[in-house]
């Protein structure tokens, strides 16, 4: 026999959006459950492999600046409270051509922010840290107060406080269907049990389009690898070097320090296999691009770290078509909010988006402007 439950809001996702606003509706009292397929952290999503970067002077717009400002606070309230290790300053540098669209959006989002951005030449930026090497046209901007983000450690702590208000989170349990047609409310479909919810939350990652598919969401499932790679500690460690985004000609890499003896970690943000997310295995090295194309980042920025390979993983991108958020109400029922399409420099806002999307589930709006992530932008 089928059970059924009854909840103030139904988060389906409990990932990285997904998790911390069930932690902001629980500690407010509110009646949450979370539904996610597996258990999370876990390693099908996007907050996978362990860390991810934390950039304020933002070169995807500013217009993300107070949103990640405000993300950086609530990440070390987070640490503070509750004892997890999330937030390392670690200072990141942003490397690319002197004329880089990227580079100057983050110029200018640091001088109307008023934020600490250093301007280095390519023999500055090898003079401090001799691991880089850095063509004769390039430049790099450093913040040295952003770093990383502990992405697994983050969902533990967001999962821990949600539990200790009293969240409840059902895992291993896929959601067949939304129904908005039921007068007990919004119906939510597992194997085993029917949820209601007053209001409904999809944060499902690269899942949203199966969720939603009414919606005809514009995004693209993306399989990512990354790899760790043997690097010489007195250049490549924490202490001495600088988490970093590098703007190729035709490829962006981004990675982070030797972290407890790792090695060097470099990923791509573009590139990547679409996939169907239900196909979606820990299958490093099965394309040969996986390795060399990590290895030609290496080659190229960072020399002395082409070591052997410690370790590959995959991780699930979800890209909008304009690589920028959604984050709405459904356009048919304000009952159902949606955030998807993070395109792969999402994570950092999980905090944030988190407490967004309680403010949407509780008030109906929320204190910050997101006009821009709405869906309406995209002629669909």
């Amino acid at each position: 026999m089928t059970k059924e439950a009854i909840f103030d809001v139904a988060i389906i996702g409990a990932g990285t959006m997904g998790m911390a606003a069930g932690a902001f509706l629980a500690q407010q009292k509110v009646k949450t459950v979370l539904i996610d397929a597996f258990d999370p952290p876990h390693i099908n999503g996007s907050h996978h492999g362990d860390t991810r970067l934390i950039r304020h002077a933002y070169g995807e717009g500013r217009q993300y600046v107070p949103l990640v400002k405000r993300a950086q606070q609530l990440w070390e309230e987070l640490e503070q409270q509750t004892g997890s290790k999330i937030f390392e300053k670690t200072g990141v540098i942003c490397l690319g051509p002197k004329d880089s669209l990227f580079l100057q959006e983050m110029i200018a989002a640091a001088q109307k922010y008023n934020l600490p951005l250093e301007i280095l030449s390519n023999n500055e930026i090898k003079e401090r840290w001799p691991g880089f090497s850095v063509p004769d046209h390039f430049i790099g901007c450093f913040e040295a107060e952003s770093g990383i983000i502990y992405s697994e450690n983050a969902i533990r702590a967001y999962k821990e406080k949600a539990l200790a208000h009293g969240a409840h989170l059902v895992t291993h349990t896929p959601v067949q269907h939304i129904d908005l047609n039921d007068e007990k409310g919004v119906k939510i479909t597992t194997a085993n049990t029917i949820f209601y919810a007053k209001k409904v939350i999809v944060t499902a990652g690269a899942w949203a389009a199966k969720l939603l598919p009414d919606l005809d969401l514009p995004i693209q499932p993306t399989r990512k690898v990354f790899g760790w790679f043997e690097a010489p500690s007195e250049l490549y460690d924490a202490i001495n070097f600088p988490s970093f985004f590098v703007e190729d000609q035709d490829k962006k890499f981004y990675g982070f320090p030797s972290l407890n003896g790792t090695g060097l970690k470099i990923g791509r943000t573009d590139g990547g296999q679409a996939i169907d997310p239900d196909l979606q295995i820990q299958n490093f090295g099965l394309y040969e691009t996986d390795e060399s194309d990590l290895r030609h980042g290496l080659e190229r920025y960072l020399p002395r770290a082409n070591g052997k390979l410690e370790q590959g993983k995959t991780c699930l991108y979800t890209l909008s078509s304009d690589n920028d958020f959604i984050v709405d109400f459904h356009p048919e029922d304000s009952r159902v909010i949606f955030a998807c399409g993070f395109s792969g420099h999402g994570f950092k806002f999980g905090s944030v988006m988190g407490e967004i999307l309680s403010q949407l589930a509780i008030a109906g709006e929320s204190e910050f402007d997101i006009s821009i992530f709405s869906l309406n932008r995209f002629d669909l």
